[in-house]
């Protein structure tokens, strides 16, 4: 048989378009996109550029390098305000505590004079003013010491526009034994002398003020009085007297 005539005829194959799907990962990387794409059977099929792929990959570190230096700015913030806070409030409590330490709450105060003694209570004249925003504070105030013997004079509210901290015990050089003989009955009133020229005794109610101290803690009418800690001998070293409040 003739080589020739055995041969089949070739059949001629025409080139088809199948489609051809670039597998898609499960979970997608940040700043890549995946899609199907359609090519032809034969051709190249396409791939990110390494460059694309560089330049994504530095925004994605930036995207999270912005992140972190927010979030760190911010929580640096926060403890910066509550450390300010706190330190805020630390000195304001050792200024309290060191003027609360000091002899007469770090306000200069005149002696008693020499062998003075606690005053009969009938012999102190004393006027009570009010200088807090609590409304019968004063009249409290003036029975309690009426109750104790003193001769009262009255009593008012303090002519100030802003509320007196701490209590106050007023005198002049005329009262002084009177001015001391008083404040053994509180125990967180500030001494303080003025150029008042009688014996009249101010008792101005502080912001601070609780109770009197009880009547039994206080010393006795004829005992010997005890001078305040680091107390002036002369007048003239307190300086300038405040005015008399009348």
């Amino acid at each position: 048989m003739n080589s020739a005539s055995s041969r089949q005829p070739m059949r001629s194959v025409e080139c088809t378009r199948e489609r051809v799907r670039e597998s898609s990962p499960s979970v997608s990387r940040p700043g890549y996109s995946y899609k199907e794409t359609t090519v032809q059977k034969g051709s190249a099929m396409t791939f990110p550029d390494a460059a694309d792929e560089r330049e994504a990959r530095r925004q994605f570190v930036r995207r999270r390098q912005k992140m972190v230096f927010t979030i760190a700015g911010s929580a640096l913030a926060i403890v910066l305000v509550i450390a300010l806070v706190v330190s805020l409030s630390a000195v304001g409590r050792f200024h309290k505590q060191s003027a609360g330490s000091k002899p007469n709450y770090g306000v200069a105060v005149i002696c008693p004079p020499e062998n003075a003694k606690v005053a009969n209570h009938p012999e102190v004249r004393v006027r009570v003013l009010n200088g807090t925003n609590k409304t019968g504070l004063g009249s409290a105030v003036l029975r309690s010491l009426r109750n104790r013997g003193f001769n009262m004079q009255g009593l008012a509210d303090f002519p100030s526009k802003t509320e007196l901290a701490r209590t106050e015990i007023r005198f002049g050089a005329k009262g002084i034994s009177q001015g001391y003989t008083v404040a053994g009955h509180f125990n967180d009133a500030i001494m303080q002398m003025d150029d008042r020229q009688d014996d009249l005794v101010d008792v101005v109610i502080g912001a601070t003020f609780n109770d009197l101290v009880p009547e039994k803690s206080t010393l006795g009418v004829g005992k010997p009085i005890e001078a305040v800690k680091g107390c002036r001998t002369d007048i003239k070293e307190l300086g300038t007297l405040p005015k008399f409040k009348q």
